[in-house]
């Protein structure tokens, strides 16, 4: 039985993408290359099916024949989380039973848009953890996609309240106050946080608090080097290390054409076969292409001044 994730999570656990032949068809093959390519670059967890991961264009039995294509070539080496969000509960509780009987350790959940109030968000999250029964889960705050605002207090109580809630994916924009407001003062009860937004602000959300990133930026030496760094205590060697991947970072990060970005840069560094997304899908221009050459060359001869 796999390790379930506790709130003792660290390190980068990368948001992966789904690779799919043009056909829309499920790439398995590039799963495999994916995984590889993840675990050669030192990350210290994978989470699958999230938003970048294209989670609401696969059905049940996909997600599950992904799901068990990641865990076999991970093969216990790091834990996987795997997106779970659903409108309502019985799809959630049977994908993550799914899910959890093939190897997951744990599970990740973001609140549906029609939660307004910090009594709707309680209810829910207490709700989660009576319907998904022990099963350790992250709770995604993130806004710019759904919506829901989630004050410090509220995610403070949760947290102290519901054992089952192991982590915060924290990707608030502004955010840094309320990675700053979960760690002081110290709470009854400690949750992992790992970021997102593409570690956009990845050296500053370290300095306040965050044990590391949950996101699908391309290179993810960049993040394992930039929280190495922290952890030695060189916060300036983890900014200038920062700094050389930022533009692209950025450009990455773009609404709507950012999952097309990504999936390019994976396809020609090699760790999938394709570029392709599945229908309904946003594609790059001769332009956006340009760009994107363009950014990854500064950033290689950046890089090799750095040494």
């Amino acid at each position: 039985m796999a390790a379930l994730l506790d709130t003792s999570a660290r390190g980068v656990f990368a948001i992966t993408v789904t690779p799919f032949k043009e056909d829309g068809a499920l790439d398995l093959d590039s799963t495999d290359t994916m995984v590889d390519f993840y675990l050669a670059h030192g990350v210290d967890g994978l989470t699958i099916l999230g938003i970048m991961g294209e989670a609401p264009k696969l059905t049940t039995a996909e997600s599950v024949t992904f799901t068990k294509r990641v865990l076999a070539r991970a093969a216990g080496q790091v834990p996987v989380v795997v997106g779970v969000s659903a409108p309502g509960f019985a799809p959630m509780r049977e994908l993550t039973e799914l899910v959890m009987e093939a190897g997951a350790a744990g599970v990740m959940v973001a609140p549906p848009s029609t939660i307004k109030t910090d009594g709707a968000i309680l209810q829910f999250y207490t709700q989660v953890a009576d319907q998904l029964k022990g099963v350790p889960f992250v709770l995604q705050d993130y806004p710019q996609s759904n919506g829901v605002q989630m004050p410090p207090s509220i995610l403070r109580r949760i947290g102290e309240t519901i054992p089952t809630c192991v982590m915060l994916k924290a990707e608030d924009w502004p955010g840094l106050g309320k990675i700053t407001a979960m760690r002081d003062p110290a709470p009854a009860r400690r949750l992992s946080i790992l970021v997102g937004n593409n570690a956009l602000f990845l050296p500053e959300e370290l300095r306040r608090g965050a044990d590391g990133a949950m996101t699908g930026f391309a290179f993810p030496e960049m993040m394992v080097s930039v929280i190495a760094a922290h952890v030695a205590g060189d916060t300036l060697k983890a900014a200038e290390i920062h700094d050389i991947y930022l533009p692209l970072c950025r450009y990455e990060q773009q609404p709507n054409v950012g999952l097309a970005v990504r999936k390019y840069v994976l396809a020609k560094r090699g760790a999938i076969a394709h570029p392709f997304q599945r229908v309904p899908r946003s594609g790059l221009t001769k332009p956006d292409i340009t760009d994107v050459e363009l950014l990854l060359q500064r950033q290689e001869r950046k890089l090799a001044a750095l040494g």
